[in-house]
């Protein structure tokens, strides 16, 4: 009882022994039990995101990533999308885990917004709380943005909210240079839009399909599935048809195997074996 305690208590953030709140799922195989208890309450719930319903194993890495990064897990949840194929964070998540993170004093922005527009520009900056020197990120700019394409995407904010888009990509920019840890390597939601999905890594495959153009024939286990599911490219209610179709395919695929070795002809003299063999 008590090491099952101790197990779970390693799973919350901030929790973990020494004031460590690193994953603690895959240490070892009762806190690998504990968080699929977790997992599988989580995985009940209609608030969490569409991409965690019914689904345990998206559950367990929100589980993992919670912990690496000290945040609760629900707020991981509402703050994970899936764009072109690609998981990525909210950038008001990134801001936030850095402002939280102890590290630095919370994220200001050094904006230029005189003159043209395209000369508009801004930077994050922040205080680094062991060594009290400030800290900048890259500069960004309106003239950056049209240059790498952003600003005349398909439905961009960057031609109706260019102040607030320059803060989100500078906070981006900060982050990925002092604190890429926080972000786990992945992108925020809005640099994955304003990508093409031919330039967006592929999770699996090498190839991140276009929405409308995913064929589930290709899905041929239960991983491939929970894979195109936190993809996006199925919704929970077909993930479960299909898990379902694989199930019953497997089970038959076995059922004529165990029949195919009962029924085979025994070579003579080798004596017979199966289900129907004589005594």
């Amino acid at each position: 009882m008590e090491e099952n305690k101790r197990a779970e208590s390693s799973l919350v953030p901030g929790t973990a022994a020494g004031g460590d709140s690193s994953l603690q799922v895959f240490a070892s195989q009762s806190n690998f039990e504990s968080a699929q208890r977790m997992a599988q309450a989580l995985a009940s719930s209609t608030i969490v995101p569409v991409q965690f319903q019914n689904n345990v194993a998206n559950c367990i890495i929100a589980l993992e990533m919670a912990n690496r990064i000290g945040a609760s897990p629900l707020m991981v949840m509402q703050n994970l999308y899936v764009v072109h194929g690609n998981v990525g964070w909210s950038s008001k998540f990134l801001i936030a885990a850095l402002n939280t993170c102890g590290r630095f004093s919370p994220l200001q922005y050094e904006q230029v917004n005189a003159g043209e527009m395209d000369s508009w520009r801004c930077r994050a900056w922040a205080i680094d709380k062991t060594t009290g020197a400030p800290l900048y990120g890259a500069w960004v700019s309106l003239r950056m943005a049209k240059d790498e394409g952003w600003y005349t995407k398909s439905g961009s904010k960057w031609k109706t909210m260019p102040e607030l888009m320059l803060q989100y990509r500078a906070a981006a920019f900060f982050q990925r240079a002092y604190a890429p840890e926080i972000s786990m390597g992945m992108r925020t939601v809005e640099e994955l839009g304003e990508m093409a999905p031919a330039e967006v890594p592929a999770l699996r495959g090498g190839v991140a399909a276009a929405p409308g153009s995913f064929d589930v024939a290709q899905l041929k286990s239960a991983d491939d599935v929970n894979a195109a599911l936190v993809r996006g490219q199925i919704g929970p209610e077909e993930a479960g048809a299909l898990r379902a179709r694989i199930t019953r395919q497997q089970a038959a695929h076995d059922l004529a195997a165990a029949l195919d070795r009962t029924f085979a002809p025994t070579p003579e003299g080798v004596a017979e074996e199966g289900l129907f063999a004589e005594k």
